[in-house]
């Protein structure tokens, strides 16, 4: 599974994909806002907007604090942030290189999926990085004191030491009930195989806490699309009593990368396997048209005025594009079931003007 997040598309998108690496690979200095590549036009005169919110931007994350969105994705070379107020207009806000990493080391190569969070009046970045080697892969905890974490400065905590110190990636934070949890994609073993996702508990921000305990395995057959067998991109939803778990699924070099969900009551022990059940179908996807393919690895967050729930995924626009750069982020607005369980619906075509989340 060596660069897993960057393989080659077909000739059709070669062209496309090679001027988008020529601005995303490009070394930033660290704090430095530039410009942001955009579909045009995605945003009208009558409060719509269309996706994609920027033409790259593999495993968005976003989070919203006093007033401002902070987005985040894979470049693959650094840590970027952008701040906005209008998640539809992602595409006009500032970009800022926060974080370049060290020219050799464990940590200096394929820095992916990162994830912004807020603890204890600090702000954290979890990552995923390796030496130029993929079974190296770990995830790594970088801290910043201002309020506004595309300013001051980000000073590295180091790796965090998952227990066992086997392969990870897709690392994201969960805090409940006073205690820290956090959730991740790993192997089994220490060879490439199988990515399983496993969760364990956290002493402070930086420091994990054992063991490690496996949640869920590919077992579906729409999880088993591509070599290997692949859980991932795992991400928290609460909602009343329940605790959601939305994950990637599949291969992402296949257009059958979609959506999975487990469920926990919020009261249950999350360190207990017994405590999820999954979801036998796919929660969103696969899809395979209108511009859609691929869809998968999400986040959440509500409208501005706090009445709606949407989700952030990103998506290829073309068939058998795969894990490249071509892999663009999406916002479309969820609804609940009766039973209390999220309706993500269906992916939007990039043809569809969408109205705009509400306080925009």
């Amino acid at each position: 599974m060596t660069n897993r997040r960057f393989q080659l598309p077909t000739a059709s998108g070669l062209f496309l994909l090679i001027s988008l690496l020529v601005f995303t690979h490009c070394r930033k200095t660290p704090g430095t806002s530039t410009s942001t590549p955009s579909p045009n036009p995605t945003v009208d005169t009558t409060g719509k907007f269309r996706n994609p919110l920027l033409t790259s931007g593999p495993d968005p994350w976003t989070i919203y604090r006093d007033g401002y969105y902070y987005v985040t994705h894979t470049t693959g070379n650094n840590l970027v942030l952008y701040k906005t107020q209008s998640m539809s207009r992602l595409g006009s806000a500032p970009r800022t290189v926060v974080w370049t990493p060290p020219a050799a080391g464990p940590n200096s190569r394929n820095i992916w999926a990162p994830e912004l969070h807020y603890v204890n009046n600090r702000w954290y970045i979890y990552y995923a990085a390796d030496d130029g080697r993929n079974e190296n892969h770990r995830m790594w905890v970088l801290e910043n004191e201002s309020a506004d974490p595309t300013q001051g400065t980000w000073v590295s905590k180091g790796e965090l030491e998952l227990p066992e110190d086997k392969w990870a990636i897709d690392g994201t934070l969960l805090q409940h009930n006073g205690q820290l949890y956090f959730a991740w994609s790993g192997w089994p073993n220490f060879s490439d195989g199988q990515q399983d996702l496993y969760v364990c508990k956290l002493t402070n921000p930086w420091t994990a806490q054992g063991p490690r305990v496996r949640i869920s395995a590919p077992e579906f057959n729409w999880e088993k699309e591509g070599s290997p067998d692949v859980n991932e991109g795992p991400e928290f939803l609460l909602r009343n009593d329940k605790i959601f778990l939305v994950y990637s699924a599949s291969h992402c070099s296949t257009d059958a990368y979609a959506l999975g969900m487990l469920t926990a009551n919020a009261t249950a022990d999350l360190l207990n396997p017994a405590s999820w059940t999954k979801t036998p179908q796919p929660v969103f996807g696969p899809y395979a048209r209108d511009g859609a393919y691929g869809v998968g690895h999400n986040s959440f967050f509500t409208s501005p005025d706090g009445t709606e729930n949407w989700l952030l995924y990103h998506a290829n626009p073309t068939i058998n594009t795969g894990c490249s750069n071509l892999r663009s982020p999406r916002i479309q607005q969820f609804t609940w079931k009766a039973d209390g369980t999220p309706d993500f619906g269906t992916p939007v075509p990039l043809s569809e003007w969408l109205k705009r989340p509400s306080g925009e």
